[in-house]
C-alpha cells in the first residue's frame, strides 16, 4: 500500500497556494489533489477529490475558511444515496492569525494542526504529519499564550473575569460600565485589578492574550 499521502490545498494567495503545492509535490511524499482559492471552488473540488488532510486558510477571496469545515462534514456523512460513510479528512490550518479568538474557534470545529505563517512549509509538513498520527499540534508561538491565557483566567474573579473578556472583545471602559450597569471608575478600579493578579501592564497586552 502506497504510503504517499493526499493532500488538497486551500489558501487565496496565488505564490503561497503555487508555493505550496510545488513543495508537498515535490517531496515525494504527497499527492496534490488539487487547489482552491475561495470556499465556492473548494466546495467543488471537495466533492469530487477525495484526501486524506485538507489545508485550510481562514481568510479566503470569498469568506471564513473555517466555515468549510461543517459544510465537509456534512458531505462525508453516509445517507441513502451514498452510501457508507466516507474517512474525513484531516483539518489543518496554516493562517497569519495567531491569536486565541481564532486558534480556539478552529480547534473547535475540529482542526487537529494549527500552524502559523511565520512558520515555514517544512514545519508545517511535520505539524501535519503529527496531526496525522493522533496528536494535536499547536504552534508554539501560540500554545504559550493560550496556556497564558488559561492561566490568568484562572487567577481572576467572576467580575474580573467577566470584564476582562469584554475588554478582549474590544469595547471601552465607557462600553463595559454601560453594559453592565457600573461606573467607568468601578471598570478602571477592576482593570486595575487585573493587571495586579496577573502582572500585565497595559490594555495592549491583555488583549493580546
Amino acid at each position: 500500500m502506497s504510503d504517499i499521502k493526499r493532500i488538497v490545498i486551500i489558501e487565496d494567495h496565488p505564490l503561497v497556494r503555487e508555493g505550496l503545492a510545488s513543495y508537498f509535490t515535490d517531496t515525494g511524499r504527497w499527492q496534490v489533489m488539487g487547489t482552491a482559492s475561495n470556499l465556492e471552488t473548494a466546495k467543488e473540488l471537495l466533492t469530487r477529490a477525495e484526501a486524506d488532510v485538507v489545508l485550510l486558510d481562514i481568510q479566503l477571496e470569498d469568506g471564513w475558511g473555517l466555515d468549510i469545515i461543517p459544510w465537509y462534514a456534512a458531505q462525508v456523512k453516509p445517507d441513502a444515496q451514498s452510501g457508507p460513510e466516507k474517512e474525513p479528512a484531516l483539518m489543518a490550518v496554516y493562517s497569519t492569525f495567531d491569536d486565541n479568538a481564532h486558534v480556539n474557534a478552529a480547534l473547535s470545529m475540529g482542526v487537529r494542526a494549527y500552524v502559523c505563517k511565520r512558520s515555514n512549509v517544512p514545519e508545517l509538513e511535520k505539524a501535519i504529519l503529527s496531526a496525522l498520527n493522533g496528536k494535536v499540534y499547536i504552534d508554539d508561538r501560540v500554545e504559550s499564550r493560550l496556556q497564558k491565557a488559561g492561566d490568568v483566567y484562572g487567577l481572576l474573579t467572576k467580575r474580573e473575569k467577566e470584564i476582562f473578556t469584554l475588554v478582549k472583545s474590544g469595547l471601552s471602559n465607557k462600553q463595559i460600565a454601560a453594559q453592565l450597569g457600573i461606573t467607568c471608575h468601578t471598570v478602571e478600579n477592576i482593570i486595575s485589578c487585573v493587571y495586579d493578579k496577573t502582572g500585565i501592564d497595559s490594555r495592549l497586552e491583555l488583549f493580546k492574550l
